[in-house]
């Protein structure tokens, strides 16, 4: 059967693969009302502090979630908490106990994302379950990387017209995301990259976090991709959050500096 003419045929749709679903929570500090509370106040918010922090470790050596803390730089945020975990439900579960501890008390939300971590099938193979593949399953499900330092970005893929990422088609964009990948495989060994998926899920398409230990090379990385045609044409980024990676004792420690 003949197609309908004058009728524009959609653009075949990328398959993604999707892993455990993560939240990006940044708070600021009213150091103000800390100083304040009772040296009894602050043992109780430490201790809760503690036993999340506890909880949270225990999840990620058995596998079944990861955390980072994050000190931010900046004016944006004062801290950050990535986590991870096989369900929305354990992350709202972790967001309450948080809200609900003495230390929430004297912090305001800044910032979050909502999204799951996601591979899509520009790149790969459709050549059996892709799912059963072990380093499918390692990048679905990640253990986040004991890195000096962190960077976070949302971003979109330009949807105006004649740069309309959705309106290509699936040849196209696979060699357009072809040439973006072998960029970031050049960075192999020096950042770490985990990109999150949250259309409908968030306001952003994408979530971008990235670990070094060399802060610079955030800066390199972005600035090369910035001249690939993915993102010179029809990528549109958020804000950045950029900070540096803690302990659970560290970030304690830090409250009594």
């Amino acid at each position: 059967m003949s197609e309908t003419k004058g009728v524009n045929r959609m653009a075949e749709a990328a398959e993604t693969l999707d892993g455990w679903y993560c939240l990006h929570d940044f708070r600021t500090i009213n150091w103000t009302e800390w100083k304040a509370f009772s040296s009894a106040e602050k043992q109780e918010a430490i201790a809760e502090l503690n036993q999340l922090f506890s909880d949270w470790d225990l999840n990620h050596q058995v596998h079944e979630g990861s955390y980072g803390i994050y000190s931010i730089l900046g004016q944006k945020a004062d801290f950050a908490f990535m986590l991870l975990r096989p369900t929305m439900e354990e992350l709202s579960t972790i967001e309450t106990q948080f809200n609900k501890s003495k230390f929430a008390e004297i912090t305001e939300p800044a910032y979050s994302f909502v999204s799951v971590v996601e591979l899509s099938n520009y790149l790969g193979s459709k050549n059996g379950d892709p799912y059963a593949h072990p380093l499918v399953q390692k990048r679905l499900k990640p253990t986040l990387p004991d890195m000096g330092y962190f960077c976070f970005y949302p971003m979109d893929k330009k949807r105006q017209y004649g740069d309309n990422w959705y309106m290509l088609p699936m040849e196209e964009r696979k060699n357009l995301m072809r040439s973006h990948g072998q960029i970031g495989r050049s960075y192999a060994g020096t950042i770490t990259q985990i990109i999150t998926g949250s259309v409908g899920l968030d306001d952003w398409e994408w979530g971008v976090t990235l670990f070094a230990n060399d802060p610079l090379q955030f800066k390199k990385i972005v600035y090369e991709m910035r001249f690939d045609e993915a993102s010179a044409r029809f990528g549109e980024f958020g804000p950045f959050y950029v900070g540096l990676h803690q302990s659970p004792d560290a970030f304690i420690q830090s409250l009594s500096l």
